[in-house]
């Protein structure tokens, strides 16, 4: 294996091929403030507060340019990075523009995130300023993050927004900005090549690895996506999943901004919400991982509610059951399409539009252009149609390396990235995923960092081993079950578990939904805990609750 995934050893073949254009999303977004300045850009609902905002593509400019000299104000420079923990608010994509504006990374950071995660993440980054919300869903991010600044030698400024004091975000928008440093804005050419982007992503690790994107790796993504969905500067598209995570920054975010498209930012998921934003707005399009579809879907049965505008719903980011694909698109009269990607390189596959059937519902869709997929046995063999084994990707948007942790970056020397997925490809090259090599769990959409947990609740005293495994959800693709064998004579419960890991400042979306005390684990001759055969011990048991002879 070979880790260099750099520009330079990868930039003659992408631009000789086409794949890279060497252009930023400002030049895309340039040409459409210039196209249509008063048209809507963003439309941005947040549901606690109860208001909305509305920016047309000039004014999100405008305001981009301001809050770009504010950062230059506080000293932020081409290189280095700005981290935000934001729902889907107007000032996230405004924050994504201005650090383009002057060369800086963004670094969006999920607001499910507290003191550990952004202990690590900020300081791994070495992070220079930070925006957060002054309150949202119940929590105080302010106490959150003055709970880990002394950690941060590097966090010099933190702005709040709603803060309501010299921190306030309104203070980061420079409305007095000058000539002189607006036309350093337009001066400054970023490189298509250079870092913009850093997104955390959990892995078998234990800690969180910190994904960076170029402008040519992230848009020579987005543009065949576009061209395959038929999609243009007049759809109308929802995002109601995080722009924090991947799906949601690059699908709700780079995509709208780039083709000319009005985006909706929903910030809290409200089925009732989601519908009432897609029917009133005219939405064409919409994005998100598996709960989104069934919720959505489910509620519009329940109310007799249609949405008549909208013409795909792009299904990515957890596993799908096949069924729900056909009554949601009965019921929303749209199509579905099923897409398979990561963080490390955005959509890789989809099924087209005008696939068949069997496409569209039994499999994880086609590569886009640019892209290519293989499967590998256990000899390192590329295998034959429909045979098991490991999948890996190459092309134009895969990553540009994990930052400061490029040993984690596992590419073969010809520039095959392996996912640590397992899955087939059919003899049409349709992949089809079958799950995760390194047992992963994706709880809605989110990776479950299942090392970092079993870490932890090893630390409880009546523990003596224990392994988390996924089991299926409908709604949610898969929730997390944790076996444990017990130390002599100890007791020990869910609420146990649960309670300790709160206690240790754990995000509630990886905590465990299911305890199995076991008498002994089942492990390989060198003592590895087979977690295939847990899986299976839980299937089972699951399927004889429901009073179904389990299969063997």
């Amino acid at each position: 294996m070979t880790n260099d995934y750099s520009p330079a050893a990868r930039r003659a073949d992408m631009v000789e091929s086409g794949l890279w254009m060497d252009e930023t999303l400002l030049d895309h977004f340039g040409r459409n403030v210039t196209a249509h300045p008063d048209k809507t850009a963003l439309i941005a609902v947040r549901e606690e507060a109860g208001d909305e905002t509305r920016l047309s593509f000039a004014e999100l400019d405008s305001l981009a340019d301001q809050v770009a000299v504010g950062l230059s104000r506080c000293d932020i420079k081409e290189g280095d990075i700005v981290s935000f923990q934001l729902p889907n608010w107007w000032q996230f994509t405004v924050l994504h523009l201005a650090c383009l504006k002057i060369g800086a990374v963004s670094n969006p950071l999920m607001v499910i995130f507290r003191e550990r995660e952004l202990r690590f993440m900020l300081g791994l980054a070495e992070s220079k300023i930070l925006i957060i919300p002054a309150m949202f869903r119940g929590t105080s991010y302010p106490a959150i993050t003055d709970a880990v600044r002394a950690d941060l030698p590097c966090l010099a400024h933190v702005f709040v927004i709603d803060g309501g004091g010299n921190d306030d975000f309104e203070q980061l928008i420079a409305k007095d900005a000058s000539a002189a440093e607006l036309a350093a804005l337009r001066a400054f050419k970023l490189s298509p090549d250079a870092v913009i982007q850093l997104l955390y992503t959990s892995g078998t690790t234990g800690e969180a690895k910190g994904v960076t994107h170029t402008s040519n790796t992230m848009l020579s993504n987005l543009v065949p996506f576009a061209k395959r969905l038929r999609m243009n500067g007049d759809d109308i598209l929802h995002m109601p999943s995080p722009l924090a995570h991947q799906l949601g920054f690059m699908y709700g975010l780079v995509l709208p901004a780039m083709v000319g498209a009005t985006a909706i930012l929903q910030d809290v998921f409200v089925p009732a919400e989601m519908a009432r934003q897609i029917s009133e707005e005219g939405a064409t399009w919409t994005m998100g991982a598996t709960p989104f579809l069934s919720d959505l879907t489910d509620y519009c049965i329940a109310n007799d509610i249609e949405t008549p505008s909208l013409k795909v719903f792009v299904s990515a980011g957890a596993p799908i059951p096949r069924v729900l694909v056909s009554k949601a698109r009965d019921t929303l009269k749209a199509v579905i399409i099923s897409a398979w990607g990561m963080s490390e390189n955005g959509v890789v596959t989809s099924a087209l539009l005008d696939d068949a059937e069997d496409k569209i519902t039994g499999t994880d869709g086609y590569p886009l252009p640019g892209m290519a997929v293989r499967v590998v046995g256990e000899d390192g063999q590329t295998l034959g149609a429909d045979e098991e084994g490991d999948l890996y990707v190459k092309g134009c948007s895969n990553f540009v390396g994990y930052l400061k942790r490029p040993e984690l970056a596992k590419i073969t020397e010809d520039g095959w990235f392996d996912t640590g997925d397992i899955a087939r490809i059919d003899s049409d090259g349709y992949i089809r995923i079958a799950g995760r090599s390194k047992d992963i769990i994706i709880r809605g959409g989110e990776n479950i960092p299942v090392v970092e947990i079993e870490n932890m609740i090893f630390k409880l005293p009546a523990v003596a081993t224990v392994a988390i495994v996924a089991y299926p959800d409908d709604r949610l693709g898969e929730r997390a079950c944790a076996y444990v064998t017990l130390q002599d004579g100890a007791q020990l419960t869910l609420d146990d578990i649960i309670t300790y890991l709160l206690s240790q400042d754990t995000t509630k979306q990886y905590l465990p939904e299911r305890l199995e005390i076991v008498g002994e684990m089942p492990t390989t001759p060198s003592g590895k805990i087979q977690k295939f055969k847990l899986r299976d011990m839980l299937r089972e048991k699951m399927e004889r609750a429901k009073g179904i002879e389990p299969m063997h």
